[in-house]
């Protein structure tokens, strides 16, 4: 049963080597399980071509962090596209990921009593904005008060939020891998600038979870 990761898809070159680095470790993990990847968007293969490629079942994965446009609209639709008709596409991995996203920004040089703003890539799908709001929460759990900004789409925008911020800013990256969004929270004036998530264990945990989830209901079915 093929596992199809899809991933946003960026035309910086760092954040498709993210993708494959993922892909390769959960192709580690996985034995002889083959592990494909996809783009929902901007890079190829998109998951139609993928699909088209694989003849028999597959999982896809959303490498996403929230279930915004492309999760509920695009990659169904490129499913469809496909033909293929014994595919099935898991939640996206965002929610299992707070231990992660609290690495990085301690990797990056957080400490208590730095104003935290959670920086997320932005959407136009409410539903998405609800998924970055429940990360805010639970991080502020760990990090005190966290405010939200986003580097496209949504506002208000991160670097409006860093310059009203008090005291020393550390940005805590909602963003998988490096490219457009990632530039803009550089470019934010934070004093502190988590990495993306990349391709952390817990990442790779997550896509196992949502394989192994899909492949135990589709033999249950």
């Amino acid at each position: 049963m093929t596992l199809v990761l899809v991933a946003h898809g960026t035309r910086d070159p760092a954040g498709a080597v993210v993708v494959e680095e993922i892909a390769s470790l959960v192709s580690a993990r996985l034995g002889g399980v083959p592990v494909r990847v996809a783009y929902a968007d901007v890079r190829q293969p998109d998951v139609t071509t993928v699909l088209s490629s694989i003849s028999g079942p597959a999982v896809i994965v959303p490498a996403f962090l929230a279930a915004g446009y492309h999760v509920r609209v695009d990659i169904p639709a490129q499913v469809e596209a496909s033909g293929h008709r014994d595919a099935v596409i898991t939640d996206p991995i965002g929610p299992a990921l707070l231990p992660a996203l609290l690495g990085r920004l301690a990797e990056a040089g957080w400490t208590p009593g730095d104003s935290v703003v959670l920086a997320a890539a932005g959407s136009s799908d409410p539903r998405a904005l609800a998924d970055v709001r429940a990360v805010a929460t639970a991080l502020s759990h760990r990090v005190g008060p966290v405010t939200i900004g986003y580097a496209a789409t949504a506002t208000p925008r991160i670097a409006d939020v860093v310059a009203s911020a008090s005291g020393r800013v550390a940005v805590a990256s909602w963003l998988l891998a490096p490219g457009l969004f990632h530039r803009a929270v550089v470019a934010s004036g934070a004093a502190v600038v988590a990495a993306p998530i990349g391709a952390h264990l817990r990442v790779v945990e997550a896509v196992l979870l949502r394989y192994y989830e899909a492949r135990c209901f589709q033999d249950v079915a």
